[in-house]
């Protein structure tokens, strides 16, 4: 059963994390106070809780926002477009085909073969967004999947990251998958997180959140700059 709570953060703005069976996963609802329009990251295999947090708080989604591919990170977005059928979906150019493709998003291995709507619009590193009352900037961090992006807040104070399965809280996202590559996350993680400020908050894909300054010093997995962390292992989720 899907499990739901708000995340504290700056009193302007309002995070909801809802995370669903079978997985953990976390589903993220961004909004601004005083604005009905939010945005959801990456809606997993219990859409319901979803929509009815959404409705429950008079919200309008405005866009569906796709760390990566993965079906446990696409689950819902059927569901979220049923309701709301204009509502768009953004993914890194990379893992648009993993929307389509039972195999791609893993969920042929469950016996699932779960389709998503395809893309309406295709994200490339550097790409920046302004949905919501937010200003992102789209970085490309493969490695747990070809095409995965993170977002990150350009207009926060911290900047906030929705991170999908790249940086956890003390560990890092597997990279046993077919188009998986740990050298790839390593140097993604070192030069598309670790230079953010050390308060910088990640809202990962499973588990806590945790900040960018709390990973460069305690991250068995990724070392920082200065190599005092260290290890490569295929780890978590």
């Amino acid at each position: 059963m899907a499990f739901a709570e708000l995340l504290p953060t700056h009193p302007d703005i309002v995070i909801a994390r809802i995370e669903s069976a079978p997985f953990g996963e976390n589903t993220y609802v961004l909004s601004r106070h005083g604005r009905s329009e939010c945005l959801v990251f990456d809606p997993g295999f219990e859409p319901d809780a979803v929509i009815d947090w959404i409705e429950a708080h008079d919200l309008t989604p405005v866009a569906i926002l796709l760390t990566h591919g993965h079906s446990d990170h696409i689950a819902g977005n059927a569901a979220l477009r049923e309701r709301w059928l204009a509502l768009p979906i953004l993914i890194g150019r990379d893992d648009a085909a993993k929307l389509t493709d039972p195999a791609g998003n893993l969920s042929g291995a469950f016996g699932l073969a779960l389709r998503s709507p395809p893309a309406d619009r295709l994200l490339d590193d550097g790409e920046s967004l302004e949905l919501a009352g937010f200003a992102f900037t789209v970085v490309a961090i493969p490695g747990h999947s070809r095409g995965h992006v993170v977002f990150r807040t350009d207009d926060t104070s911290p900047l906030l990251v929705f991170g999908g399965d790249v940086l956890f809280q003390e560990g890092i996202g597997r990279t046993d998958f077919p188009d998986g590559d740990f050298a790839a996350l390593a140097a993604g993680i070192r030069s598309g997180l670790y230079t953010l400020p050390d308060n910088t908050v990640v809202f990962p894909g499973h588990g806590d959140a945790t900040t960018v300054g709390h990973e460069r010093r305690y991250n068995p997995f990724v070392a920082d700059d200065s190599g005092r962390a260290g290890g490569a292992a295929d780890v978590n989720r």
